[in-house]
């Protein structure tokens, strides 16, 4: 949150290109064609493509009536890809015809060097050829296409792998072993028996695939409370997908998982600028209007980036004239709790980075934040890390079992805090769109390195917490443009970008375009969508009238504009504002338009 000027982040990328084409020995002459729909007249049948790249188009072609369309976008090259069998010692031929700028065809998995050959610019057809021979004990190698980051879109047609073909995969077996865990609320843990030759397992809860996993464990997330569940599991190689293994019921726990019960079907959620002022005028607790449902304390400040000590105190006189003093501030915050409303203590903000890099520092978070909320008698945290707070180190590559210091310790920290306080304790986070949706396209330094490490860095914590979590209220404000599921960019200030970001976290998303790390759905009572206030709180103010589309869409499937969102969320749990401060300057449009919507 932004106490004087909006914090714009810049994502930058340094990649690099370069290719290799190997001479191309005599055929043997055992040789046959091994690719599988080389010509791409069965569609993409035998083809995988990243993040839903690639498509089949009818021209231009080479040969036949179809060809590959494979559109980069974003941290996605557009790749296109096949897992072939071959036969150790054995020498290969890859060829293929394209068009495009930044064109590549190369084979990974050869057990020997990997080959790859690339033309900088075809405007018609052109043929790429490179050739390379398997390691002693390879059985399988994976050719592929294409493109380059922010290039056009690439063509390709009549690929081919030439060469001696392999022995056969088996399709393997049905999983066996199928057993379900102690569920919670929200999540249903599963295990099963390796299968022998099995590459990867699908997961299927009812009839719907939900996960790809390569292991022999998954967590079934984004559940609802005391509600019975059905799963079943596949295994997978390159012969294809071996009949589903028997099933298994669970049951989730009641409760609904994130605590902080007493919140209504629909809150509004505000900063409430209890330790400075920036030009909206100081606001006493006791003063804040009976619309805000849950008032967050801004903020609790580190003493330092990564001594995880956090002070919080009431703004000091001089800057803030009409301050209460501790005792009355203590004793209004008793009244709106007695009024049915939560306070919490908000962490971090613009100005107050906290790295938990250490185990020194998380006990220290954990000790100063359990002071604080004793000392005020608070419901719960809000966590507002912005700025370098959070990152990812390089190798931390996987949301969903993250290593990088301060992700790890902040996760642990807030479990700590939750099991002291329990059940009733609220949790809500309010990372930017940087922070989550972008993550969508970008996760940390990336594979190739020069991506910003903050990319996508609160998807971890939100994603370990998520059975905790009471509210994820993203900054869908001071954003550049951010990718929807749609492919398109979307920008603030209007209905659209609200409905395109809040969609993702209710449909859940690939992260950095790999559909085998897929951010699970969050529930509709965890989401709320947040804004600012007035044109003065930040920059991405949203009308009154465009704040209704967004929730008509979302809540209703009506005034969806454009883009069309995965599902219709009635219980979407409501909005957040920074702040509540900025609203009152602002004869209080945001919470009287609140106010106003007809939710049902």
């Amino acid at each position: 949150m932004d106490r004087a000027r909006p914090l714009t982040l810049l994502l930058a990328g340094s990649l690099a290109a370069g290719g290799l084409l190997a001479l191309t020995p005599a055929a043997q002459a055992a040789d046959t064609e091994l690719a599988r729909n080389g010509g791409f007249e069965a569609g993409l049948d035998g083809w995988t493509c990243t993040a839903g790249s690639g498509a089949v188009v009818p021209s231009p072609v080479h040969g036949g009536t179809k060809a590959l369309q494979a559109t980069p976008a974003g941290s996605d090259n557009a790749r296109c890809s096949q897992t072939v069998t071959v036969k150790p010692g054995s020498t290969y031929t890859l060829s293929g015809w394209v068009r495009g700028s930044y064109v590549y065809l190369g084979a990974t998995g050869t057990g020997t060097t990997d080959v790859s050959t690339w033309t900088g610019s075809a405007p018609d057809w052109q043929r790429l050829s490179t050739s390379f021979t398997t390691g002693a004990s390879t059985t399988s190698v994976t050719i592929y296409t294409h493109g380059w980051y922010g290039t056009p879109a690439y063509q390709a047609d009549d690929l081919s792998l030439y060469g001696p073909g392999g022995d056969p995969v088996q399709l393997p077996a049905a999983p066996t072993g199928l057993t379900a865990g102690s569920p919670t609320s929200t999540s249903v843990p599963l295990s099963w028996t390796a299968v022998p030759g099995a590459t990867s397992y699908h997961v299927y809860r009812g009839a719907t695939r939900v996960q790809t996993v390569t292991g022999t464990t998954a967590t079934a997330t984004g559940l609802t409370a005391s509600t019975p569940y059905t799963f079943q599991v596949t295994a997978v190689n390159s012969a294809g997908e071996s009949p589903k293994s028997a099933p298994v019921t669970a049951t989730t726990t009641s409760g609904g998982g994130g605590g902080g019960g007493g919140l209504p079907a629909h809150a509004l959620v505000g900063y409430l600028h209890a330790s400075f002022a920036n030009g909206s005028g100081y606001t006493r607790m006791a003063d804040v209007p009976d619309s805000w449902d849950v008032i967050d304390l801004a903020f609790g400040e580190p003493t330092s980036t990564t001594s995880g000590d956090i002070r919080f105190r009431l703004c000091p006189v001089t800057e803030c004239p009409g301050v209460e003093s501790p005792a009355e501030f203590k004793a209004a915050i008793k009244a709106k709790q007695a009024a049915g409303k939560k306070v919490l203590i908000s962490i971090g903000g613009q100005n107050g980075q906290v790295q938990l890099a250490t185990t020194a520092a998380r006990d220290t978070f954990v000790s100063s934040v359990s002071k604080i909320i004793d000392e005020y008698g608070l419901d719960g945290l809000d966590i507002d890390f912005e700025g370098h707070s959070l990152s990812l180190q390089a190798g931390d590559t996987d949301f969903r079992n993250p290593t990088s210091p301060v992700v790890v310790n902040l996760i642990q920290a807030v479990r700590t805090l939750k099991a002291t306080y329990g059940p009733g304790f609220v949790l809500t986070m309010a990372p930017e769109t940087f922070f989550v949706q972008l993550g969508h396209q970008y996760y940390g330094s990336g594979p190739w390195g020069g991506q910003d490490p903050r990319a996508g860095a609160y998807l971890p914590v939100i994603h370990a917490l998520r059975d905790d979590l009471t509210l994820l209220h993203v900054q869908d404000y001071n954003s550049g443009s951010v990718m929807g599921l749609d492919g398109q960019y979307h920008s603030m200030g209007g209905a659209d970008f609200h409905i395109a970001m809040t969609d993702m976290l209710l449909t859940g998303f690939p992260v950095a375009g790999d559909t085998d790390r897929f951010f699970p759905p969050l529930r509709p009572e965890q989401v709320a969508i947040g804004l600012p206030a007035s044109t003065q709180a930040g920059n991405g103010h949203t009308t009154p009238a465009e704040v209704n589309k967004a929730l008509d869409c979302l809540t209703k499937k009506t005034n969806c504009g454009t883009y069309q969102t995965h599902g219709t969320w009635p219980a979407l749990r409501g909005l957040m504002t920074w702040s509540i401060n900025w609203d009152r300057y602002n004869q209080g449009e945001f919470s009287r338009n609140f106010d106003a919507y007809g939710w049902n």
